[in-house]
């Protein structure tokens, strides 16, 4: 069996990535790698460390979206080497969040980085934030 190129793997996280806002979260938990340095940074806040805290940190936002529907992916960067990459992209969606009759449409800033493990590529980290456009000061300013 011919391992996977990274370019495949992207494909595989783009119809992946569309199935948590139709409320599945199967597709994505197939692409993270299982072991604990991996990590999850989701719009809904903190970090997941660990398959365990990744595992439902994923299923409770699938949990808040359905009827979604991927509008496209804008990458800005996308990297291979030998056995780590990353992909920087915008992810643009349409989806019902939980109880809403009518949906939204979400733009988010994401960065991915996969590694190689027993030859295949795994992400062991996303952050996805709704930053996609810039943002006055004050917006992300404590003060």
């Amino acid at each position: 069996m011919i391992a996977p190129s990274f370019e495949d793997e992207v494909e595989r996280y783009h119809r992946a990535v569309p199935e948590i806002t139709r409320g599945n979260p199967e597709p994505v938990k197939e692409l993270y790698s299982r072991l604990e340095d991996a990590t999850l940074a989701n719009p809904f806040g903190g970090v997941a460390r660990g398959w365990a805290q990744i595992e439902s940190r994923l299923e409770q936002a699938a949990s808040h979206y359905s009827d979604g529907e991927m509008l496209g992916f804008e990458t800005v960067v996308s990297y291979a080497a030998r056995d780590t990459a990353y992909l920087v992209e915008t992810e643009h969606f349409r989806a019902k969040v939980d109880d809403r009759d009518t949906p939204d449409e979400f733009a988010l800033r994401v960065t991915s980085i996969f590694r190689r493990e027993d030859g295949l590529w795994k992400l062991v980290h996303r952050h996805a934030d709704t930053a996609a456009q810039p943002q006055a000061r004050h917006a992300v300013s404590s003060s």
